[in-house]
């Protein structure tokens, strides 16, 4: 395979994460429930974004997380997901340029704003998400560089993107482009809940154009509709060249063709699991990528997802690199 410019391109959802620390009287008086995930419209965006207090503002999705730690390891990374051209978009471009990658997508001029997760974070550390899809939803076959994919080694597509039709139309386009230059496709099933809204648009997907595919257990039984993690995990064996499947503390396995590699989880004190699944594959292609060996790719994996569970965040904190470099 001729040399690529980019090791892993992803592609995703661009959400601006703003994380902010609040009361529990904030939640009650905007009627949150504490803990938990909703989506919002344009107009409660604003609202909350005007009313919460001062926070950080990071980049963020999935597949940008992923990129973002595969940067870290010393992958050499691209993106591309859609902003708006506002304040956020500003913020989101800057900080994935920041971390190293490569990020060339053209912002929503006249539609949506950008798309953000508000985060408050009460005194007990329980985590109470608003989310508005806003511009990452208008990604289209459009907005697909073919040449960016024909120059990276892996591209990587998150499931969280799959459900406009739009996006899945582009999610083709780019897995064509990957496999017309000899590339590989790799895919995250993202969450269960995304599986069973398009079961059978994913299920096309995983057999018919993805080499490589990320799930947990709960993501591939639904792909499946299988009550046992091993049967999902026969099925994903004859549907993709190379599968790496998490279980949590129960570590992950991977599985190309007849052979089947188990991985031992890290030890980690969990702060929050989230950004775990996304840690988890920028470790692994930033190993495949690199010429390593699947048991090595699992580790690295396995490092990246356990320092991303340690604190608050999806980002690493520690030097990623520095934690590999003996693996």
């Amino acid at each position: 395979m001729a040399t690529t410019r980019f090791d892993i391109l992803g592609i995703g959802n661009a959400i601006v994460d703003v994380v902010a620390r609040a009361e529990d009287g904030f939640l009650s008086r905007h009627d949150m429930p504490k803990g938990t995930m909703a989506l919002i419209d344009a107009a409660a965006a604003e609202h909350l974004y005007a009313a919460m207090p001062p926070g950080q503002e990071s980049s963020g999705g999935s597949a940008a997380n992923t990129c973002a730690v595969a940067a870290a390891l010393g992958a050499r990374v691209a993106y591309l997901g859609k902003v708006a051209d506002d304040q956020l978009g500003a913020v989101f471009a800057h900080d994935m340029r920041a971390t190293g990658v490569h990020f060339p997508s053209a912002p929503l001029a006249g539609g949506a704003p950008t798309a953000r997760c508000l985060i408050l974070v009460t005194p007990d550390g329980q985590r109470t998400m608003n989310t508005f899809l806003g511009a990452c939803v208008s990604f289209g076959e459009a907005d697909v560089d073919a040449g960016l994919v024909a120059d990276a080694a892996v591209t990587y597509l998150e499931g969280y993107l799959f459900d406009p039709p739009a996006a899945q139309a582009a999610f083709r386009r780019a897995a064509a482009a990957a496999h017309a230059a000899g590339r590989q496709v790799a895919l995250s099933l993202s969450d269960p809940f995304c599986v069973n809204r398009h079961r059978p648009a994913f299920r096309d997907l995983v057999a018919g154009h993805v080499d490589i595919l990320f799930a947990n257990e709960a993501e591939i039984t639904s792909l499946y509709e299988t009550n046992t993690f091993e049967a999902a995990a026969d099925q994903a064996r004859r549907d993709v060249a190379l599968a790496a499947l998490t279980r949590s503390e129960a570590g992950s396995i991977i599985l190309r063709g007849d052979s089947t590699v188990t991985v031992a989880a890290e030890r980690a004190d969990v702060v929050d699991t989230t950004g775990a699944g996304d840690a988890y594959a920028a470790g692994f292609l930033a190993g495949l990528t690199s010429g390593r060996d699947l048991a090595t790719c699992g580790r690295i994996a396995s490092i990246a997802a356990a320092e991303v569970i340690g604190h608050y965040g999806a980002r690493p904190m520690a030097d990623l690199r520095a934690r590999a470099a003996g693996v």
